[in-house]
């Protein structure tokens, strides 16, 4: 808890760096110390990994308004839609083809086809994946979060964007909401309203993703036959059901400005904490053994979601 509140304080400071990052590093170098005296750690780290990170993804439902879908328009989905799935067929096939473990190529597509950590923590749970894995993909999304920052105002002014064009590049091709606001910035209040409505719409995709996820993991499980009504509901997390509840009172104008600020600052909060037990878990020998081809595979996604989204809004204008 204490190192989840630290990592929300350095991040408020380090808005680019972010907590998420802050409680997974931290995390990581703590974590020699967390596994020897594993067995008292043990329950509050479940906890972390567990309970908190599910509860972040509701609270994240707060800042989402489901008539947000429909104000981004026709010309935002088929671009969002386009490199989520580019990203996410790109992380199974070039990931299979570099050796990059089922459980750290799955996170790093989600991650960077989706939201960043908000996506692999929602997607963690489903595919039940190991700290190890949630570490790497956490450290690998960043980096390209940072790169994306320095990178993309340049280019967008070379490519000469509007600043609804460059809303929506940012939107689609920077994960997390501090980097997606930094890199819009450079265009102006405009493309930085339009950059984040496009952002929070993308987090609706956790919900088919994690379904998706969900049922191969049961399926891989081998978990015996049950009932097709029980199997549904067995389908659908718990935590997905009440994020749509929570957005669904956010757009019946049901939740008070200042209690949406709040919620956000918690779910920040249970990320952080959750991140940080994840990364008092990790065994750092075995990021060592994954070696950097994980890394080669998040920045070939990288590059992949940016050109096309780049590439879809020119043939979307023709």
């Amino acid at each position: 808890m204490l190192l989840g509140l630290a990592a929300t304080v350095a991040g408020t400071l380090v808005p680019v760096v972010g907590a998420p990052v802050f409680a997974v590093v931290g995390g990581v170098v703590l974590s020699p110390l967390a596994r020897r005296r594993s067995p008292a750690m043990a329950p509050g780290l479940h906890l972390a990994k567990g309970l908190v990170l599910q509860l972040s993804v509701v609270f994240l439902g707060a800042q989402l308004s489901l008539r947000q879908v429909l104000s981004v328009g026709a010309e935002s989905l088929p671009v969002m839609l386009g490199s989520l799935g580019v990203c996410l067929l790109l992380a199974w096939l070039v990931g299979r083809r570099l050796g990059v473990p089922r459980d750290l190529r799955t996170l790093i597509g989600v991650g960077t086809g989706i939201c960043g950590a908000s996506a692999i923590a929602a997607a963690t749970p489903a595919i039940r994946a190991r700290s190890n894995d949630v570490a790497y993909a956490i450290s690998t999304i960043f980096l390209f979060n940072v790169a994306a920052v320095l990178v993309f105002p340049p280019l967008g002014h070379v490519l000469e964007l509007s600043a609804h064009a460059f809303g929506l590049f940012a939107g689609t091709a920077v994960n997390d909401t501090s980097s997606v606001v930094a890199a819009a910035g450079v265009y102006g209040q405009d493309a930085v309203r339009y950059a984040v409505v496009v952002k929070l719409v993308r987090a609706l995709m956790i919900i088919p993703v994690v379904l998706v996820l969900t049922t191969l993991n049961r399926r891989r499980a081998d978990l015996p036959e049950t009932s097709k009504a029980r199997l549904a509901a067995s389908l659908v997390p718990w935590f997905l059901v009440a994020f749509l509840a929570v957005a669904a009172l956010n757009t019946a104008g049901l939740i008070p400005v200042a209690a949406q600020a709040a919620l956000h600052h918690v779910a920040l909060l249970f990320i952080a904490v959750a991140l940080a037990g994840v990364g008092l878990s990790t065994d750092v020998a075995a990021l060592r053994r994954a070696g950097a081809r994980p890394l080669l595979l998040g920045l070939i996604l990288w590059a992949a979601v940016s050109s096309t989204s780049l590439g879809l809004q020119y043939l979307l204008a023709r």
